[in-house]
């Protein structure tokens, strides 16, 4: 008789992704409709190579980056402040790839005009599988090259916008990106750090303390600071308050010899994930740096910051669940429990087709912000579609599609980790390590809370303008497909609840219903995002349909058009009992003063009697009689 062993028995079969662009069928059916065919044809060689690298090379460079977490050196030897940053070898060989690959300058380079973007961010998708936290840098890195793009000076173009979309990994820069301050982190209006103009250097001294840095590596930085007037007629050291007397600066954060700018590494943050991303506490003292834009316009300037780095965490949350769908997929396709595949049991079944949904509705939206963004680069602002549709809606949808994606990423990373099962919880699968390090994109660039509120005030700031576009975005895309029977309710669920967001705005966009406004303010964004997904799955369909109806002999496009009407018709069968729940369940008159009792009221009232009855003590004996022998 052979017993089973560490050796002898059992061996599960090991799920692997070969190739996620091959594998995924969502993404490469995205891009089909996205982009003219000669540059698809012309750019698929690339997003398979980079692919295949992702899943083979970067996969260990990524374990390397983990295992080798960067630490800070303060003083040599001698006691000498030195602080040195060390890294792995592995995160410096991500510089030089990020760079060669182009991960930043496709976007620049416009070889392909508007659709530039849709190439650069479809191959950041799958690099960044294999990129670990670099992704980080590089969405800075991005965000500081559409700055200065903007509103930079020539000398910033030539010296620094040359290096931050260059390819030549001994060019290439990366960007830090310094706001968050310990009074505020999206409270900017508290930032204590302050600019004072440096005659002599002909440079601004900026001196303060950063909480948080990410990429504390990097070449250059982007920060805010509180601007001194440089009035000669001002009172010296006479600054705004608020974030009205904000500016925005560039600084190289090294000199041309390593040695740090004015910058005391005070140290580095333990984080509960992204912890091959070095990240630290700053000390800043002299600092030069130098003016970008019009001071006192840093709040305003920073937000093409905000569009780039929203938008990258929404197409970084896409990749983890591209992975985690297609992961749970492969390990379905292979494990048996109870006498059958996972693939082919009804529970395990609904709960991996819940999953797709999700990743499917946020690829569409994830890569239609992407697309907007890159008609309003390439093309003339000017252009009606451009400035009175793109712009604006951009502004509205990145807060929408980055809380949304971010709470779907996380929500998948816990679903993957269950499909594995005991396995699943095992930090070799990298599922664990892949949780905690998506839960950062519900935080970064701002908490859900605060990006649901960010979407208010683009209501209240172009006097609910934004709502139209928005609305007529999602009926312009239902349009065609009204009088189509198989697309009938959807179009109807999709219209009712465009009526429940609107009445939610226009009935209390008021000072008297401003509390039931903000309380619903995460339940309307969910649902926004949840509507305007539901309209592009319709609409891709409806592509998806046409196809395959043009190619009656290709049954590989009559099965996607298949699942891609299965899907949309799927999303928005319970979609306005979706956003009625979304919208109601925390936003309702009463609730308000409710909230306020049960949280904190009682607790109150409770210590202040407390403290009463420690100020007023009474015998024992008067509050509850004599005591009996």
């Amino acid at each position: 008789m052979v017993f089973a062993s560490a050796d002898v028995g059992f061996k599960q079969d090991v799920p692997q992704v070969q190739n996620t662009f091959l594998e995924d069928p969502v993404m490469a059916s995205v891009l089909e409709r996205l982009l003219p065919g000669d540059v698809l044809q012309e750019i698929t060689p690339d997003l398979v190579h980079i692919s295949e690298w992702a899943n083979t090379e970067g996969a260990a460079l990524v374990d390397r980056m983990e295992e080798d977490q960067p630490r800070l050196r303060q003083y040599d030897s001698w006691c000498r402040r030195v602080d040195e940053l060390l890294v792995t070898e592995a995160w410096t060989k991500q510089k030089e790839i990020a760079a060669r690959e182009g991960v930043v300058a496709i976007a620049y380079e416009r070889k392909y005009g508007q659709y530039s973007r849709i190439y650069q961010m479809a191959k950041l998708m799958l690099w960044s599988t294999g990129a670990g936290l670099y992704s980080c840098p590089i969405a800075m890195t991005d965000g500081c090259a559409r700055v200065i793009e903007l509103i930079g000076t020539q000398e910033m173009k030539d010296q620094v916008f040359a290096r931050l979309t260059s390819r030549d990994p001994s060019e290439f820069f990366t960007s830090g990106q310094w706001m968050t301050e310990r009074p505020g982190g999206s409270d900017v209006g508290r930032t204590e750090t302050q600019a004072v103009w440096n005659e002599e250097k002909k440079a601004w001294s900026v001196s303060g303390f950063k909480w948080f840095s990410s990429a504390t590596d990097a070449d250059v930085t982007m920060l805010l600071a509180r601007t001194h007037d440089t009035n000669p007629t001002a009172v010296p050291g006479s600054m705004k308050a608020g974030s009205r007397g904000l500016s925005l600066y560039l600084a190289r954060v090294r000199d041309d010899q390593g040695k740090l700018n004015g910058v005391r590494i005070h140290r580095l943050k333990d984080k509960v994930g992204t912890k091959a991303l070095p990240t630290a506490e700053l000390e800043l003292d002299g600092m030069e740096a130098q003016l970008v834009g019009e001071e006192y316009r840093g709040v305003k300037n920073i937000s093409a910051i905000l569009n780039i780095t929203r938008i990258y965490c929404g197409m970084n949350c896409t990749s983890a669940m591209q992975r985690f769908v297609l992961c749970a997929k492969e390990y379905a396709r292979r494990r048996e429990v109870f006498g059958a595949l996972l693939k082919d049991q009804p529970l395990h079944l609904a709960t991996l087709a819940n999953m797709e949904l999700q990743y499917r509705a946020t690829s569409q939206f994830t890569f239609y912000c992407v697309a907007m963004l890159g008609r309003i680069e390439s093309l003339d602002n000017n252009l009606p579609e451009i400035r009175d549709r793109d712009i604006p809606l951009l502004r509205l949808l990145t807060p929408i599609l980055k809380v949304w994606s971010a709470k779907n990423a996380f929500y998948l990373s816990q679903e993957a980790m269950e499909s594995y099962g005991g396995q699943g919880y095992m930090e070799e699968t990298g599922i664990g390590r892949a949780m905690r390090d998506v839960l950062v994109n519900t935080i970064w660039e701002g908490t859900s809370n605060v990006l649901s509120l960010d979407v208010l005030r683009v209501m209240a700031e172009t006097a609910g303008e934004a709502l139209q576009q928005y609305s007529d975005a999602v009926r312009g895309m239902m349009a065609p497909l009204r009088s189509k029977p198989e697309w009938v309710k959807s179009a109807k669920s999709l219209e009712e609840s465009l009526i429940l967001i609107a009445i939610r705005f226009t009935s209390y966009s008021t000072p008297e219903g401003r509390n039931v406004l903000e309380a619903s303010a995460r339940g309307l964004a969910f649902a926004m995002a949840d509507v305007i997904a539901g309209s592009l799955m319709c609409q891709h369909a409806a592509w998806s349909e046409a196809k395959a109806k043009a190619n009656p002999s290709n049954t590989l496009a009559a099965a996607e058009a298949n699942v891609d009407r299965i899907s949309a018709q799927r999303w928005c069968e319970e979609l306005y009992r979706r956003v009625d729940h979304q919208i109601q369940s925390l936003g309702q008159e009463e609730r308000y003063e409710q909230d306020k009792q049960m949280l904190f009221a009682l607790a109150d009232a409770r210590a202040a009697a407390t403290a009463s009855k420690a100020k007023n003590p009474i015998s024992s004996s008067s509050a509850f009689g004599e005591a009996k022998l």
